[in-house]
């Protein structure tokens, strides 16, 4: 029984086979002209993926092995955007709604984790480390 199963799918494929061959030799240029169209949708869609497509993911502000060895918060990184950008503790204040007391604070101890002495110095050493652009 096994073996008539076979014979049936051998021949059914051959039938299958020669059929596909008279379409093909029949509409020969319509199969030519499909395969065209088939390979220039792919080449499309891959170069509207490669031109278009999602941008690459952005990789974190800062440099994080230096941000985690200072043990700078983002808050204080913040402020420090804040400082290089030449703001004044009241504008910073007002930009991020914290009072300028707080805004001090948080200058104090980045000259402290930036070992500077001046806001100047703190922002430059920031650059050097790469947590500033």
């Amino acid at each position: 029984m096994a073996a008539y199963g076979a014979l049936l799918a051998v021949g059914t494929a051959a039938l299958q086979w020669l059929d596909l061959r008279f379409l093909a030799r029949a509409h020969s240029g319509s199969v030519y002209l499909a395969m065209v169209g088939a390979a220039f949708l792919l080449l499309g869609l891959f170069l509207g993926a490669r031109l278009f497509g999602a941008p690459p993911a952005p990789r974190p502000p800062g440099n994080p092995q230096a941000l985690a060895g200072l043990g700078i918060t983002p808050r204080e990184l913040t402020v420090l955007r804040e400082l290089a950008a030449g703001h004044s503790n009241k504008e910073i204040a007002a930009r991020l709604k914290i009072s300028p007391e707080t805004v001090k604070t948080h200058a104090a101890r980045l000259l402290e984790k930036l070992d500077a002495k001046r806001r100047t110095d703190a922002i430059q050493r920031a650059r050097e480390l790469g947590l500033l652009e």
